[in-house]
């Protein structure tokens, strides 16, 4: 596995950058600015059938639907965010990951246990059902690993998401992380939470963790990023609505996340 430095980060989001920054602009013309996005809904690309390769897997709760729009918290920066997420993913790692195609999930759905990470936008909205909370617990039990993403205080979401969490894991404690958990250092080392971009004007970002037993000696199941969005850094990669400074962290955080999914 290779272990780049910020230099190798940087070079790699450059080639994203350039194809990326014609494609966003053209895109963002044609629905009249970026507003469009919030009236108009998008069609949800097909899911692709399980074939071994590391497919970005995002959850979706609610009743299933064909488009994805703002108004849909779950589906938020798709699906630039993670397409773009997988390009760095590719070109720092050897994990070979799809990158065009990724796959939105129910948390019941059994594909679920085909893939081994997952990630959530917008949980500060999370309704379950009991069905669903009884299927992503017996996933997250099985060694599944799961990454929240995209919600803040200003909203009110932590009580809803705790709430809608303890559903799946009745018992489950959140720990705050220091720099210092091995999480931030399973690929890049990142040694301070100052350098973390910061999507909401509300404070610092807050990294918390559910581990298995409770116990934080032992594996992470559930990543949660609060007061932070590193996703929309991903989406607009490229852009120019978010610095490449802020964007090359947020890419690295990600980075580490899936590593670690992948490797405890």
């Amino acid at each position: 596995m290779r272990r780049p430095g910020r230099l190798t980060v940087v070079l790699a989001l450059a080639g994203i950058c350039a194809l990326a920054a014609g494609a966003e602009t053209t895109l963002a013309q044609r629905r009249g600015g970026w507003g469009g996005r919030f009236n108009r809904g998008e069609p949800i690309q097909p899911n692709i059938p399980y074939d071994g390769k590391f497919t970005f897997v995002r959850l979706r709760y609610g009743p299933p639907t064909t488009v994805v729009s703002q108004r849909l918290p779950w589906s938020h920066d798709y699906p630039a965010g993670e397409r773009k997420f997988m390009s760095i993913m590719n070109e720092v790692s050897y994990l070979a990951p799809h990158i065009e195609e990724t796959n939105i999930l129910g948390l019941d759905d059994p594909e679920l246990f085909n893939y081994p990470v997952v990630y959530m936008a917008e949980p500060g909205y999370w309704a379950i059902t009991d069905q669903e909370a009884v299927a992503f617990r017996a996933y997250l039990q099985k060694g599944g690993f799961v990454i929240f993403d995209d919600f803040a205080q200003y909203r009110g979401g932590w009580e809803n998401f705790a709430a809608a969490f303890r559903r799946v894991l009745p018992e489950a404690q959140f720990f705050d992380l220091e720099p210092s958990h091995q999480i931030f250092h399973s690929f890049f080392e990142i040694d301070s939470f100052d350098i973390v971009p910061q999507a909401y004007d509300v404070g610092s970002p807050i990294f918390r963790a559910v581990f298995e037993d409770n116990d934080p000696t032992k594996r992470i199941v559930a990543m949660i990023n609060y007061n932070t969005d590193i996703s929309e850094y991903w989406e607009f990669a490229g852009t120019g609505f978010r610095p490449i400074s802020e964007t090359n962290e947020a890419f690295k955080l990600g980075v580490n996340f899936i590593i670690y999914g992948m490797t405890h």
